[in-house]
Protein backbone atom coordinates (compact mmCIF):
# COMPACT_ATOMS: atom_id res chain seq x y z
CA UNK A 1 0.00 0.00 0.00
CA UNK A 2 1.39 3.25 -0.76
CA UNK A 3 1.55 5.79 2.33
CA UNK A 4 0.79 9.63 1.63
CA UNK A 5 2.99 12.23 2.77
CA UNK A 6 3.76 12.49 6.46
CA UNK A 7 0.56 15.05 7.98
CA UNK A 8 1.65 17.47 10.86
CA UNK A 9 -0.76 19.11 12.93
CA UNK A 10 0.32 22.56 14.03
CA UNK A 11 -2.17 23.08 16.53
CA UNK A 12 -3.06 20.67 19.58
CA UNK A 13 -6.58 23.12 19.97
CA UNK A 14 -6.87 22.13 23.56
CA UNK A 15 -6.14 18.09 23.30
CA UNK A 16 -4.37 16.18 25.58
CA UNK A 17 -1.41 14.03 24.69
CA UNK A 18 -2.71 11.04 23.91
CA UNK A 19 -5.57 12.14 21.43
CA UNK A 20 -2.60 14.27 19.70
CA UNK A 21 -0.72 11.24 18.93
CA UNK A 22 -4.08 9.40 18.05
CA UNK A 23 -4.94 12.06 15.45
CA UNK A 24 -1.79 12.48 13.88
CA UNK A 25 -1.38 8.72 13.56
CA UNK A 26 -5.37 8.76 12.08
CA UNK A 27 -4.08 11.28 10.03
CA UNK A 28 -1.01 9.14 8.77
CA UNK A 29 -2.54 5.94 8.37
CA UNK A 30 -2.40 5.12 4.46
CA UNK A 31 -5.37 2.51 5.85
CA UNK A 32 -7.10 5.02 7.07
CA UNK A 33 -6.85 6.70 3.62
CA UNK A 34 -7.70 3.78 1.76
CA UNK A 35 -10.66 2.92 3.74
CA UNK A 36 -12.25 6.62 3.15
CA UNK A 37 -10.93 6.40 -0.47
CA UNK A 38 -12.76 2.70 -0.85
CA UNK A 39 -16.23 3.12 0.74
CA UNK A 40 -14.66 0.65 3.64
CA UNK A 41 -16.78 1.53 7.69
CA UNK A 42 -13.39 0.99 9.00
CA UNK A 43 -9.68 0.26 8.24
CA UNK A 44 -10.45 -3.15 10.13
CA UNK A 45 -11.97 -3.69 6.76
CA UNK A 46 -8.31 -4.29 5.33
CA UNK A 47 -7.67 -7.00 8.41
CA UNK A 48 -10.64 -9.42 7.18
CA UNK A 49 -9.55 -8.85 3.31
CA UNK A 50 -5.65 -9.79 4.32
CA UNK A 51 -6.51 -13.10 6.49
CA UNK A 52 -9.15 -14.33 4.06
CA UNK A 53 -7.23 -13.73 0.80
CA UNK A 54 -4.55 -16.28 2.25
CA UNK A 55 -6.76 -18.68 4.72
CA UNK A 56 -9.89 -18.54 2.77
CA UNK A 57 -12.29 -17.62 6.43
CA UNK A 58 -15.54 -16.81 4.35
CA UNK A 59 -16.82 -19.15 1.72
CA UNK A 60 -18.50 -18.36 -1.21
CA UNK A 61 -22.28 -18.77 -0.69
CA UNK A 62 -21.75 -19.19 2.93
CA UNK A 63 -23.50 -18.11 6.07
CA UNK A 64 -21.37 -15.50 8.07
CA UNK A 65 -22.28 -14.26 11.34
CA UNK A 66 -19.99 -11.19 12.60
CA UNK A 67 -20.24 -10.68 15.91
CA UNK A 68 -19.72 -6.98 17.49
CA UNK A 69 -20.18 -5.41 13.88
CA UNK A 70 -19.74 -1.94 14.46
CA UNK A 71 -19.31 -0.09 11.98
CA UNK A 72 -20.32 -2.68 9.82
CA UNK A 73 -16.46 -2.73 7.87
CA UNK A 74 -16.30 -6.72 8.22
CA UNK A 75 -19.75 -7.21 7.49
CA UNK A 76 -19.09 -5.33 4.24
CA UNK A 77 -16.23 -7.55 3.61
CA UNK A 78 -18.14 -10.78 4.10
CA UNK A 79 -21.10 -9.27 1.49
CA UNK A 80 -17.88 -8.73 -1.17
CA UNK A 81 -16.37 -11.83 -0.63
CA UNK A 82 -19.79 -13.22 -2.02
CA UNK A 83 -21.22 -14.73 1.36
CA UNK A 84 -24.70 -16.09 0.87
CA UNK A 85 -26.49 -14.53 4.29
CA UNK A 86 -24.38 -12.42 6.42
CA UNK A 87 -26.34 -10.88 9.86
CA UNK A 88 -24.13 -8.59 11.86
CA UNK A 89 -24.87 -8.19 15.35
CA UNK A 90 -23.74 -5.28 17.97
CA UNK A 91 -25.29 -3.84 21.33
CA UNK A 92 -24.72 -0.71 19.06
CA UNK A 93 -26.70 0.44 16.18
CA UNK A 94 -25.05 -0.10 13.19
CA UNK A 95 -25.98 2.19 9.78
CA UNK A 96 -28.00 -0.52 7.35
CA UNK A 97 -25.74 -2.75 4.98
CA UNK A 98 -26.87 -3.19 1.81
CA UNK A 99 -26.51 -7.83 1.52
CA UNK A 100 -26.58 -7.91 5.03
CA UNK A 101 -29.32 -8.16 8.07
CA UNK A 102 -28.10 -6.15 11.15
CA UNK A 103 -29.31 -7.08 14.19
CA UNK A 104 -28.86 -4.81 17.24
CA UNK A 105 -28.62 -7.41 20.69
CA UNK A 106 -26.73 -9.20 22.61
CA UNK A 107 -24.87 -12.67 21.26
CA UNK A 108 -25.29 -13.75 24.35
CA UNK A 109 -28.51 -13.67 24.61
CA UNK A 110 -29.48 -17.79 25.35
CA UNK A 111 -32.34 -17.12 22.86
CA UNK A 112 -29.71 -15.60 19.86
CA UNK A 113 -28.92 -18.73 18.56
CA UNK A 114 -31.98 -20.07 18.09
CA UNK A 115 -33.22 -16.68 16.56
CA UNK A 116 -30.38 -16.86 13.97
CA UNK A 117 -30.60 -20.15 13.11
CA UNK A 118 -34.40 -19.07 11.63
CA UNK A 119 -32.73 -16.54 9.90
CA UNK A 120 -30.16 -18.41 8.30
CA UNK A 121 -32.57 -21.58 8.09
CA UNK A 122 -29.53 -23.86 9.29
CA UNK A 123 -26.68 -23.02 10.83
CA UNK A 124 -23.49 -20.54 10.26
CA UNK A 125 -20.78 -21.49 8.12
CA UNK A 126 -18.35 -18.69 9.61
CA UNK A 127 -18.37 -16.63 12.72
CA UNK A 128 -16.42 -14.06 12.44
CA UNK A 129 -15.21 -11.37 15.44
CA UNK A 130 -13.34 -8.22 15.69
CA UNK A 131 -14.86 -7.70 19.58
CA UNK A 132 -12.43 -5.77 21.68
CA UNK A 133 -13.33 -3.98 25.13
CA UNK A 134 -12.85 -0.45 25.94
CA UNK A 135 -9.11 0.00 27.12
CA UNK A 136 -8.49 0.99 30.43
CA UNK A 137 -4.37 1.50 30.21
CA UNK A 138 -3.67 -1.36 32.16
CA UNK A 139 -2.06 -4.43 29.88
CA UNK A 140 -3.23 -7.00 32.15
CA UNK A 141 -6.59 -5.85 32.41
CA UNK A 142 -7.08 -5.28 28.71
CA UNK A 143 -5.53 -8.58 28.13
CA UNK A 144 -7.97 -10.41 30.67
CA UNK A 145 -11.18 -8.68 29.17
CA UNK A 146 -10.49 -8.55 25.43
CA UNK A 147 -9.79 -12.79 25.84
CA UNK A 148 -13.32 -13.22 27.99
CA UNK A 149 -14.55 -11.74 24.78
CA UNK A 150 -13.02 -13.79 22.60
CA UNK A 151 -14.36 -16.89 24.72
CA UNK A 152 -17.56 -16.22 24.74
CA UNK A 153 -17.47 -15.73 20.66
CA UNK A 154 -15.85 -19.48 20.59
CA UNK A 155 -18.47 -21.00 23.28
CA UNK A 156 -21.16 -19.02 20.62
CA UNK A 157 -19.07 -20.42 17.28
CA UNK A 158 -19.51 -24.17 18.93
CA UNK A 159 -22.70 -24.15 19.44
CA UNK A 160 -24.06 -22.32 16.26
CA UNK A 161 -21.28 -23.62 13.06
CA UNK A 162 -21.88 -26.02 10.70
CA UNK A 163 -19.21 -28.72 10.26
CA UNK A 164 -16.23 -27.62 8.23
CA UNK A 165 -17.11 -23.98 9.47
CA UNK A 166 -14.70 -21.48 10.46
CA UNK A 167 -13.41 -18.73 13.27
CA UNK A 168 -11.43 -16.08 13.92
CA UNK A 169 -10.99 -13.71 16.67
CA UNK A 170 -9.48 -10.67 18.26
CA UNK A 171 -6.94 -11.43 20.87
CA UNK A 172 -4.08 -9.38 22.74
CA UNK A 173 -0.57 -10.90 22.68
CA UNK A 174 -0.33 -11.72 26.67
CA UNK A 175 0.00 -15.50 27.20
CA UNK A 176 -3.50 -16.27 27.74
CA UNK A 177 -4.19 -16.56 23.82
CA UNK A 178 -2.11 -19.59 24.25
CA UNK A 179 -4.61 -21.37 26.43
CA UNK A 180 -7.24 -20.17 23.60
CA UNK A 181 -5.20 -22.06 21.07
CA UNK A 182 -5.13 -25.19 22.62
CA UNK A 183 -9.15 -25.14 23.57
CA UNK A 184 -9.45 -24.53 20.02
CA UNK A 185 -7.28 -27.33 18.55
CA UNK A 186 -9.58 -29.82 20.31
CA UNK A 187 -12.51 -28.70 17.84
CA UNK A 188 -10.93 -27.23 14.55
CA UNK A 189 -8.80 -29.10 12.06
CA UNK A 190 -6.56 -26.07 11.38
CA UNK A 191 -5.63 -23.52 14.66
CA UNK A 192 -2.98 -20.79 14.17
CA UNK A 193 -2.22 -16.98 15.47
CA UNK A 194 -2.69 -14.46 12.55
CA UNK A 195 -1.09 -10.68 12.35
CA UNK A 196 -2.66 -8.98 8.98
CA UNK A 197 -0.33 -6.07 7.86
CA UNK A 198 -3.29 -3.82 7.89
CA UNK A 199 -2.86 -4.32 11.70
CA UNK A 200 -0.16 -2.07 13.64
CA UNK A 201 2.90 -2.83 14.02
CA UNK A 202 3.34 -1.34 17.52
CA UNK A 203 0.03 -2.62 18.66
CA UNK A 204 -0.20 -6.37 20.72
CA UNK A 205 -3.57 -7.36 18.83
CA UNK A 206 -3.46 -10.43 16.52
CA UNK A 207 -5.90 -13.13 16.14
CA UNK A 208 -6.95 -16.62 16.62
CA UNK A 209 -8.10 -18.15 13.36
CA UNK A 210 -10.06 -22.00 13.28
CA UNK A 211 -10.66 -23.35 10.04
CA UNK A 212 -12.66 -26.35 9.87
CA UNK A 213 -15.21 -27.16 12.62
CA UNK A 214 -15.24 -30.62 14.24
CA UNK A 215 -18.70 -30.78 15.18
CA UNK A 216 -19.64 -31.71 18.32
CA UNK A 217 -21.56 -34.87 19.03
Amino acid sequence: MTRAPTVKLKKAHGRTNSQQRWLNRQLNDPYVSAAHQEGWRSRAAFKLLEMNKKNKIIPVGGNIIDLGAAPGGWSQVAVKEKAGKVIGIDLLPVEKLQGAEIIQGDFTDPEMPEKLRRLLNGGADAVISDMAPNTTGHAKTDHIRIMALAELALCFAEEILNPGGNFVAKVLQGGSEIELLNQLKKNFKIVKHVKPPASRKDSREMYVLALGYKKKQ
